[in-house]
């Protein structure tokens, strides 16, 4: 795949044309391809596609200041941080134990007259989608907006809008972030905006290119959300190799599920009913910082996705007053042991020591 990467990216090199050219063009047909969704917009990176799916639908008319986006409390705080911006009120839910996603039966009581869109996160790779709330949720016209960030090539256990299962084709739209370490990773910051409403499609395109409609006419306040070629090249080239990379990381975090023993470790669920991607693989342990101690010890580099929830950031302190217990406690517990460039040999030794862990 490096050669095939190499090739790419030299022949845009030749080419001279950076920005706008025919790598975003093939890169942005692929990944319609790939999850379903009838557009795509290549922009700058992943916060910046939720940025402008929920701007876009502030022009539109869809969305306006003071509307209640639901979103998961369980979650990275990029996934918010557009609803502030814009003057949505954020209104967290707490995850499900089985997927740390968000629970559907909390979300659907959390719906009110002021309800206008849901945010779904499809965290650590494992798709967040359950058909009868999509249609509850559509029958009182509310917005289903995904963050794909973690999760293509993902695929929920049942149809969204568009008639097929993979995660980014879901919902309304979808917002994808190719940051470097994500499975499909560009060489620097690259993200994408899917949908199948072409009007969407066209007032993010504008937005992503300073507002203009055309050069020089510019119809929105907009940004400089462009992707450009080079990461277009690269990731175009990544997606032809999708199952092959979900492949490799299933068959690690199954490793890891069959041989992880220790009575202390809470192993993340293998769901058959749904595909997942396991961008992290993540356990939990009630100790945690000794459990990381004991892995450093031993030359196992571990992290935390995500140590503190939004709701605990500084930044929001003052405005988000809700309590979300089990957010809290996952925080507290949840390890991201290594899965991705790792061999499935490395991943028996790493699950035999963690066997040997003593609370």
């Amino acid at each position: 795949m490096l050669s095939e990467i190499e090739t790419a990216v030299m022949s845009v090199l030749r080419s001279g044309r950076y920005l706008h050219g025919p790598a975003t063009k093939s890169f942005e047909e692929s990944l319609s391809r790939q999850c379903g969704a009838k557009q795509v917009v290549g922009v700058s990176n992943g916060l910046d596609a939720l940025r402008l799916i929920f701007r876009a639908y502030i022009e539109n008319g869809k969305l306006k200041e003071g509307d209640e986006i639901i979103y998961p409390a369980n979650t990275y705080i990029a996934s918010i941080l557009p609803l502030s911006e814009f003057g949505l009120t954020g209104v967290g839910v707490e995850p499900s134990e089985t997927d740390y996603n968000i629970d559907f039966q909390a979300l659907k009581r959390a719906v009110t007259s002021k309800t206008k869109g849901v945010l779904l996160v499809h965290l650590y790779g494992n798709p967040c989608w359950d058909l009868p709330t999509a249609r509850f949720l559509k029958e009182n016209d509310i917005l289903i907006i995904e963050d794909n960030a973690q999760a293509i090539g993902a695929c929920a256990q049942s149809e969204g809008f568009n008639g097929r299962k993979e995660t980014g084709g879901l919902g309304d739209a979808a917002a994808f972030s190719f940051y470097p370490t994500k499975n499909i990773g560009a060489l620097g910051d690259a993200g994408a905006v899917a949908t199948s409403d072409s009007s969407l499609a066209e007032t993010i395109r504008a937005l992503a290119n300073y507002g203009s409609d055309r050069r020089y006419h510019n119809i929105y306040k907009g940004y400089n959300c462009r992707i450009d070629e080079i990461q277009a090249a690269a990731l175009d080239v990544k997606l032809r190799h999708i199952d092959e990379i979900t492949h490799r990381r299933q068959s690690i975090a199954e490793t890891y599920n069959n041989e992880i023993t220790n009575p202390l470790i809470i192993k993340p669920a293998l769901l058959t009913d749904r595909r997942q991607v396991w961008h992290q693989y993540v356990i939990r342990t009630k100790n945690r910082d000794a459990l990381r101690k004991f892995l450093a010890d031993k030359g196992i580099e571990t992290d935390i996705h995500y140590a503190t929830p939004p709701h605990l950031q500084p930044c929001y302190l003052s405005e988000h007053k809700q309590h979300f217990p089990l957010t809290e406690q996952l925080a507290n517990e949840i390890i991201s042991l290594p899965i991705a460039g790792i061999s499935k040999e490395n991943v028996s030794q790493i699950a035999n020591i963690i066997n040997q862990y003593e609370q």
